[in-house]
């Protein structure tokens, strides 16, 4: 393989896709797809509320972007999408704070690794909780947002490749991001009379810190080799398919999931 296969692309500059859009984005802290996205949009010109249930890492996150791009454009709030009363008060905090709400991303989710055969109710109940009724949580104070106040919204979910694909003590995730796919597809058809487009991502393998305190370097490598390029994608590779989601560039989808990998079929 080419070492230019192998060696991620350089970053790729904001062209203001989103001048001027207000949007809040779950689980944004640190230095993953969230925190990823957060940054992108903001390159594109939106306005971000960014969310997460770790409060220390929120706020470092929030004044580090504030910094760059102005306290005026950024905050954040404490949401743990697992309690709808904390859902609420995020997107309270959103139209309160800009003034409306035109995007939210939904990348909240909880993973973890368990034959199945050994697997809790509470570790299935844990996964499928945050990362599916979360998103259920999230798509419905949306839709109810957007239908309120007539602003043709998009919605954005963060699924995975391993809703289609089989990965051995992955059974509470896959099912909880297939459930993902499947409210990414639903959603979509009720909200079209709105005028709101609802579509998801589905990543294979973008590394950050926290996935490598998670998992063994030997499955780490054996991810790695199973995509074409030989590398795991960068956040922000992930994000600009967000970014082309929550824009005008996508005006004609809605309910798809993107697959954002190389791996091989």
């Amino acid at each position: 393989m080419s070492s230019s296969a192998s060696t991620a692309p350089g970053y790729v500059p904001g062209h203001q896709l989103l001048d001027g859009r207000s949007a809040v984005i779950t689980a944004a802290a640190g230095a993953g797809i969230g925190g990823a996205t957060a940054r992108r949009f903001l390159e594109e010109g939106a306005r971000v509320v960014i969310s997460d249930a770790h409060a220390r890492r929120l706020k470092e996150s929030e004044e580090a972007l504030a910094a760059e791009f102005g306290a005026e454009r950024v905050s954040a709030l404490a949401c743990d999408v697992t309690d709808e009363e904390q859902v609420q008060a995020l997107f309270a905090h959103t139209a309160e704070r800009h003034g409306g709400l035109d995007i939210v991303v939904n990348n909240a989710g909880l993973g973890g690794t368990s034959a199945l055969v050994d697997m809790s109710d509470e570790q299935w109940t844990k996964v499928l909780d945050v990362t599916l009724n979360g998103t259920f949580r999230c798509v419905r104070a949306a839709l109810r947002a957007f239908r309120d106040t007539g602003r043709d919204g998009v919605i954005v979910n963060n699924a995975s490749v391993i809703g289609w694909r089989a990965q051995a003590g992955q059974a509470h995730y896959a099912a909880a991001k297939a459930g993902v796919m499947a409210l990414t597809r639903t959603a979509a058809i009720e909200a079209a009379e709105y005028g709101v487009r609802v579509n998801a991502v589905a990543p294979s393998l973008a590394m950050h810190p926290h996935l490598v305190k998670v998992t063994s370097e030997e499955l780490l490598a054996e991810l790695t080799g199973k995509e074409a390029f030989g590398r795991y994608a960068e956040p922000w590779e992930v994000a600009n398919v967000m970014v082309f989601l929550a824009s005008a560039y996508s005006s004609y989808m809605t309910g798809e999931t993107v697959s954002v990998s190389s791996q091989r079929a």
